[in-house]
């Protein structure tokens, strides 16, 4: 990094930062509905080699892009100004200012491991590093949380995705070893013990190959329906629709928005059932959980592909505890809960069943609960 850093801006960085791609094992589609999930950090992270400018210039370089450097004029930053992947990296610097934080340019420097497009958050990764790189560049009084909440702010506003906090507060604020209960109102939030190795177990990543992009509209179009019935309720939001009153509620409501009430008061429900679970030690037990989550986003969120759905079930016949779609949806990837000796089996068939289905083969591979955003060097 410190090298490739010197070859293209032409000095050596102040320091490299990460910031990790996440998986969400539970609670999906419900922290824009004020409800709770349970993400851990992935290994894959986007790691950043930094120096302040003093003239006002924002240069980003990335290792995956066209060998071009993207220079911008901080003081000029503006929502829809910057519409290729730069925009996530920028975007924070104009957060940032935007609250009245005194920051001006840097270098940047970009190689991630993160898969883009496979709904593991490689874009809440670019932004959380960013974020990371500038409170320690510019000494900023910041904590995770509120790294988090600017990184949001950087999608929302000048992104232009209507996401919720959780992939930010997960690349921000998740643990080693541990999957982040947070409660998306207050941001309250738990570290759970998630050492799937040390009891037999390994989660595994399929990567479907289905490139999504929660910027076409569709996770718009959801959100808005969800806040649509929440005022049609009288509530702050669907988490505040208790599970026994979910069947009097649907049937006040018009016909396409009960399906998106049942997931969403369904999954807080899974969220509950899970953290339960873990902090039982009964490990094994989250396996039906996650297929039963599939399955509320596949039938109720329509929010799944064949690709997914096909993963699943193989996944399961081949000897999973559970699987199901992580992210947003719409493509990207499903993970599965197998006990260690199944895991390659898994694999196997799930590649072979794609195969047969005239699919691309899936990237397939295993993860661990990382560590949030931090300084590497």
């Amino acid at each position: 990094m410190r090298d490739e850093f010197e070859r293209i801006f032409g000095a050596a960085p102040t320091g490299v930062w990460a910031a990790p791609g996440r998986v969400n094992l539970i609670g999906e589609h419900t922290d824009y509905n004020d409800g709770f999930v349970l993400p851990i950090a992935l290994p894959q992270a986007v790691k950043v080699a930094a120096r302040v400018r003093t003239d006002g210039r924002l240069r980003l370089y990335s290792a995956q892009g066209d060998d071009v450097v993207t220079d911008l004029s901080v003081a000029e930053l503006a929502p829809g100004a910057v519409t290729t992947w730069a925009g996530y990296p920028a975007g924070v610097v104009w957060a940032l200012r935007e609250q009245g934080h005194q920051v001006g340019g840097a270098d940047l420097y970009f190689d991630s491991d993160v898969p883009s497009g496979a709904g593991l958050s490689s874009s809440a990764a670019l932004e959380c590093a960013v974020a990371a790189v500038y409170r320690d560049l510019y000494e900023l009084e910041l904590t995770a949380a509120e790294s988090a909440l600017l990184a949001q702010q950087a999608e929302n506003r000048f992104a232009g995705v209507p996401c919720g906090v959780m992939d930010q507060m997960a690349s921000a604020c998740c643990v080693e070893g541990s999957a982040l209960f947070l409660d998306t109102r207050d941001l309250t939030q738990r570290q759970v013990p998630f050492p799937l190795d040390a009891q037999g177990l390994t989660l595994l990543v399929i990567d479907t190959r289905v490139k999504h992009d929660l910027g076409d509209g569709a996770y718009a179009a959801l959100r808005a329906g969800c806040e649509r019935a929440a005022a049609l309720l009288g509530l702050p939001a669907l988490r505040d629709l208790p599970a026994a009153a979910l069947p009097d509620a649907i049937a006040e409501l018009p016909a396409e928005l009960g399906p998106l009430v049942r997931h969403v008061v369904t999954e807080n429900g899974r969220v509950g059932q899970a953290v339960e679970l873990l902090e039982r030690g009964e490990y094994a037990a989250l396996g039906p959980i996650l297929t039963a989550g599939h399955a509320s986003l596949r039938d109720d969120f329509k929010v799944s592909c064949p690709e997914a759905d096909l993963a699943v079930s193989a996944a399961v016949a081949a000897g999973a505890l559970g699987a199901r779609m992580t992210g947003g949806g719409f493509g990207g990837s499903v993970i599965a809960l197998t006990p260690k000796e199944s895991a390659w089996p898994v694999e196997q068939a799930v590649t072979a069943a794609f195969l047969a289905a005239g699919y691309a083969a899936p990237n397939v591979f295993a993860v661990t609960a990382a560590a949030g955003a931090r300084r590497l060097a």
